[in-house]
């Protein structure tokens, strides 16, 4: 791999007398699908919202986040926005009572403050990813399916241009036919260049869509391969894929 987009080194999170995150180290290049996937209550959040700087404020960190190249750790949310960095939390955070639209250019807010006009060519592109948001593009987010919803999320994040996509549970609360949509457009936007991190739950469907993968158990990284690899792992089967399940 070149120098990789988001790369992070011997990451701990200490909330008061408890670590969350034992000495995490993970790597995602451009044009990759990066995934984390572990149990409920690995420290899958905990690592994302430290990378992008969100913490609560009772929680420390030490170990190094560089994004391209650069290190950030000491970095508020804001300038690592500014620097390439977009997250989709879990809770999709919409303004609900306002548009698709509006919310979608909020997105671009960093760009704006940057007098980068270029930032409306961005919500063609978004338009052309998700056509379902230009037809209801004037509609509140509020009245919107959980799927569109987190169209809406993804739509949001692109608009700032980052360089690395950041995904929490992206698949969360969504019908079965819903995730293959959103898993589907997951792996169009890596042919855009940007690097993607993704943390979720439904580990089928995030080994189907990435490049590789780390697994989390009790704040540890505990194994990592290509995904394909993972995937046909005996350990990673038993644990998280079931002997039998077919879904998505």
């Amino acid at each position: 791999m070149k120098t990789p987009v988001l790369e992070i080194n011997n990451l701990h999170v200490t909330y008061g007398k408890v670590e969350a995150l034992h000495g995490a180290s993970i790597a995602v290049g451009a044009g990759q699908i990066v995934t984390v996937i572990g149990p409920n209550g690995a420290g899958k959040s905990t690592m994302l919202n430290a990378i992008a700087g969100a913490l609560a404020t009772n929680a420390s960190t030490t170990g190094a986040v560089l994004l391209r190249g650069v290190d950030v750790s000491t970095w508020p949310v804001e300038q690592r926005v500014a620097h390439g960095m977009s997250l989709v939390p879990e809770s999709r955070d919409l303004f609900t009572t306002m548009s698709v639209e509006d919310n979608l250019l909020l997105g671009s807010y960093t760009r704006y403050k940057r007098r980068d006009r270029k930032y409306a060519e961005e919500l063609e592109v978004v338009y052309d990813l998700f056509p379902r948001l230009r037809e209801r593009r004037l509609q509140a987010a509020g009245t919107m399916s959980g799927g569109e919803r987190q169209m809406v999320a993804l739509g949001r994040a692109l608009m700032a241009k980052p360089a690395l996509l950041m995904l929490d549970e992206p698949s969360l609360g969504l019908a079965p036919l819903i995730v293959k949509e959103i898993f589907h457009i997951i792996v169009r936007l890596k042919e855009t260049g940007v690097a993607i991190l993704l943390v979720e739950q439904n580990a089928r469907a995030a080994l189907q869509a990435a490049d590789y993968a780390y697994v989390l158990e009790t704040g540890e990284v505990v194994m990592e391969g290509p995904a394909s690899d993972m995937a046909n792992d005996p350990r990673v089967i038993d644990t998280y894929l079931g002997l039998n399940k077919k879904t998505a």
